[in-house]
């Protein structure tokens, strides 16, 4: 009859994704990342495989902590005579708080514990920045290294080794036992993102004046 319910359709016609296999999937996807992650982590410690790179490891890390890049940026806009100069660094100081904010929320959205094998000396670890997921050291190689090769005129050499930076500094993170693999790569993915957001929102001395009449 017309008015009849449609007979619903056989089971095997129906095109269901099976949670168990998602589970299963997922479940075996972080186990090789958490095996990978021990493996390469072959500076988390003193008596680890590459041990005596742990030093130079650590000071890639610095190079990468958000503290450092803050503190320059800022010193540089407040001595920085031209407008271009302060157009540029406002910017970058405006990616490097975005960059915190968003890692800050993601970190402590998803809380994934650090890597059992990490030794706990990082450079200034508070709040949220005792999880794991994502490295902000990625993301911020990431957005920094976009934000150069997109606003500095440099030679091909210094542009490589630009992104060499970013790439050791995201590599630094495994090996020191910091983070896993996928914390790296989501954090890549992260920073090369939040450029975008950046260059969409560019503050200049027309979108801004408050801030620009502040330097």
């Amino acid at each position: 009859p017309a008015g009849a319910a449609a007979a619903p359709l056989p089971e095997e016609d129906c095109m269901k994704l099976n949670p168990s296999f998602v589970g299963i999937a997922l479940s075996s996807l972080l186990a090789i990342d958490l095996w990978a992650s021990k493996r390469l982590g072959v500076c988390a410690g003193e008596g680890s495989a590459w041990g005596s790179a742990r030093p130079l490891m650590k000071v890639i890390e610095v190079s990468g902590h958000g503290i450092p890049w803050l503190l320059g940026t800022f010193y540089g806009l407040c001595q920085s005579d031209s407008s271009a100069a302060r157009e540029g660094l406002l910017n970058l100081l405006f990616a490097l708080l975005l960059d915190l904010v968003m890692v800050a929320a993601v970190k402590g959205l998803v809380k994934r514990p650090r890597p059992t094998h990490n030794k706990m000396d990082m450079f200034v670890t508070i709040s949220v920045d005792k999880y794991s997921f994502p490295s902000g050291h990625a993301t911020r190689a990431a957005l920094v290294c976009r934000f150069v090769l997109r606003h500095l005129v440099l030679a091909v050499p210094l542009r490589v080794l630009v992104v060499l930076w970013a790439l050791v500094v995201s590599i630094s993170r495994v090996m020191l036992g910091r983070h896993n693999m996928t914390d790296v790569l989501f954090g890549l993915l992260l920073g090369y993102a939040l450029y975008g957001v950046v260059e969409r929102c560019w503050l200049s001395p027309a979108t801004a004046p408050a801030l620009f009449a502040l330097w």
